[in-house]
């Protein structure tokens, strides 16, 4: 039996951050272990986090606006550092865990000061600033993808392939196969843009369908998330198409919507990616141009690469190449099979597992035995960004 230990989790205060703490805190949790998070205000408005964790806001700031930006974010963090001591003098954890964003680098310098050993997850395919900042001075760094951008030279060995945590309702879906799609049935689309849709989306994918033949728009049943502000211009293009759609700014039953999908149109943030090639879900991928350090092109290197789906950058993604694409997918079930079967090749259903584990093997060595990644994992190659550029399911 496991002994009860304490683990403290930092994570920035954007929903990528927060939900793969909530997912570890949540294992450690039923593993009989104590954990508590820190992050701003934003982010513990998140939902999901488990009832049982202690949580906890402290002083950050952001490096951002010139000199003075610099000085106020230093003095908070200064600031949030010597809270975060005091905390961790009390709570008395064992390992201290950070997901990226400014709200965890506080408490990671804080372990460092307390001699606490200290673990990163990162989500995206491209290392965040303040993971980049810390990979140096921690004991692990936990990753998501084989190709990872701007990882510091030297530290290969604190490399951890664990992958994306991932809601339970997504692992069922991978547990029940690819939906059947006879070559007359229902062809069911799904299109999303993040958090808040995608204006792109709303624009090209409605005019990409409008392109297609008369006998696939029959057959055609659309989910599109959408900004409230393209909402009534998406549901009345759908409308005059004679198109089966339901349009919504945010899908709250995501994981039956993905279940029922047999293709998305999506941004390529860490969580849908990690969702897609979990559940086995071919995609049609849209990264966000500004995102930083282009971390979701990165994001999709494996999937284009494995066939398991294609992207575009934004000013290649026409309704003529979008309707092309359906139009094959949707008339040749064999291959969408195939590529679905190439998402789920890539998924790591076991993420939130093995990211326990590897967090608890810090807590009192030799727990267990870690399997380290080295230098397959340090960086993508041209090659796998020309693929995710050009690439095709």
């Amino acid at each position: 039996m496991t002994a009860t230990r304490h683990f403290l989790l930092a994570a920035g205060g954007t929903g990528g951050h927060m939900l793969p703490a909530y997912a570890l805190a949540g294992e450690l949790i039923a593993r009989g272990h104590r954990v508590a998070l820190v992050s701003d205000d934003r982010g513990l408005k998140i939902p999901g986090a488990p009832a049982e964790m202690d949580t906890h806001v402290l002083p950050a700031g952001r490096v951002s606006g010139g000199p003075l930006g610099w000085i106020k974010a230093a003095l908070a963090i200064r600031k949030g550092r010597r809270q975060a001591i005091d905390l961790i003098r009390i709570f008395d954890p064992a390992v201290v865990v950070g997901f990226g964003g400014y709200p965890s680098l506080p408490s990671l310098l804080a372990a460092g000061s307390t001699k606490r050993p200290r673990v990163i997850h990162e989500q995206n395919a491209v290392l965040g600033r303040v993971n980049r900042l810390m990979t140096p001075r921690v004991d692990a760094v936990a990753v998501a993808y084989r190709h990872i951008q701007r990882f510091p030279a030297g530290h290969e060995m604190k490399l951890h392939i664990t992958g994306n945590p991932v809601r339970d309702a997504i692992v069922d879906i991978r547990e029940d196969g690819f939906p059947p799609l006879p070559e007359d049935g229902i062809f069911r689309l799904l299109v999303v843009g993040g958090s808040l849709g995608a204006t792109v989306l709303s624009d090209v994918v409605p005019a990409a369908i409008a392109m297609l033949p008369r006998a696939l728009l029959d057959r055609l049943q659309v989910v599109q998330q959408a900004r409230e502000d393209d909402m009534e211009a998406v549901r009345a293009k759908y409308a005059e198409l004679g198109v089966a759609a339901e349009c919504a700014p945010y899908i709250a039953d995501f994981p039956e919507r993905l279940r029922w999908a047999h293709l998305v149109i999506a941004r390529a943030g860490a969580s849908t990616v990690a969702e897609l090639a979990c559940a086995g879900r071919p995609a049609i991928f849209v990264p966000y141009p500004h995102a930083m350090d282009d971390h979701q092109t990165y994001n999709v290197v494996d999937l284009v690469e494995a066939g398991g789906a294609i992207a575009f950058q934004q000013p290649d993604f026409t309704a003529a190449e979008v309707a092309k694409h359906i139009q094959r997918m949707a008339l040749e079930p064999g291959a969408l099979e195939e590529a679905a079967e190439r998402a789920a090749g890539c998924g790591l259903p076991d993420a939130t597992r093995d990211l326990a584990d590897l967090v608890e093997s810090f807590a009192a060595p030799p727990m267990m035995d870690v399997i380290r990644v080295g230098s397959p994992a340090r960086s993508a190659t041209a090659g796998s960004v020309a693929a995710t550029r050009a690439g095709g399911a």
